[in-house]
């Protein structure tokens, strides 16, 4: 037998391997450089998706205020456009808002028109209710294809992904999800103690991508349990934009 063809299912599986690696892992950059860490150890960014949602978001934006926590939302197009009110509190609070596609698809498989579809949307839908369009996007399920990063250049948006991705949607309990955000306090006390140069983004969410108001209640649970543990460790609760910018001091 030519060993030629031997070799074939081999290098198909590898390449399988590396798209999957690419396109799923949140820290690869094979399909474009992104942002999976902040630039200094003391610097935590809280990252909300597929928002805005009417049920939990206004209680979120309170408790976020309480402990002078700035958080980005990457909101979901159609729920912008019911909700403008809703995205311009955010903003006004001090929150970044980011793009997080019209209606929450797996860009994984999509062509790179449908990609430009879902992400053009959102990006008008944004410019429209606040004056400016977006500076960051999320991939819906942090699913990336080769032609995402390129979508995402044209509009001036950069991808951001995370380093802890705790499954808050899917929470029993506000008990159960305290444990799932347990790493981030862990990883801040050995970081500070390396004197690492980076820092934790953590990815949780105020609405749920299949329907309005979800709820997201266990999610705001363990957010009031932490944010003032957070604080005594010393870290700060800075968007995205503050992130990458000059570390805390």
């Amino acid at each position: 037998m030519n060993p030629w063809l031997l070799s074939v299912p081999g290098a198909i599986g590898a390449a399988a391997g590396l798209v999957a690696y690419g396109g799923v892992y949140p820290r690869a950059q094979l399909f474009g450089s992104t942002i999976c860490r902040t630039d200094s150890p003391r610097k935590l960014a809280i990252t909300f998706d597929d928002g805005p949602n009417p049920a939990i978001t206004p209680k979120l934006l309170d408790l976020l205020a309480k402990y002078n926590a700035r958080a980005t939302f990457f909101v979901i197009g159609r729920y912008l456009r019911e909700c403008p009110e809703l995205a311009r509190e955010i903003a006004a609070r001090g929150h970044v808002i980011g793009n997080h596609t019209e209606s929450h698809p797996n860009l994984l498989w999509k062509r790179s028109t449908e990609i430009r579809v879902e992400l053009r949307l959102t990006h008008s839908a944004i410019k429209s209710v606040l004056g400016a369009p977006p500076k960051w996007f999320r991939p819906p399920f942090g699913l990336r294809n080769p032609w995402l990063a390129a979508e995402a250049r044209e509009l001036n948006m950069r991808v951001v992904m995370w380093t802890l991705l705790p499954g808050d949607w899917r929470a029993p309990s506000a008990e159960w999800l305290i444990g799932r955000m347990q790493p981030i306090a862990g990883r801040a006390k050995r970081a500070v103690q390396r004197a690492s140069s980076t820092g934790e983004i953590i990815c949780l969410h105020d609405g749920g991508h299949r329907e309005q108001n979800a709820d997201r209640t266990a999610t705001l649970a363990a957010l009031e349990y932490w944010l003032p543990r957070w604080r005594d460790l010393g870290l700060e609760f800075v968007t995205i934009e503050n992130a990458v910018s000059a570390p805390a001091t």
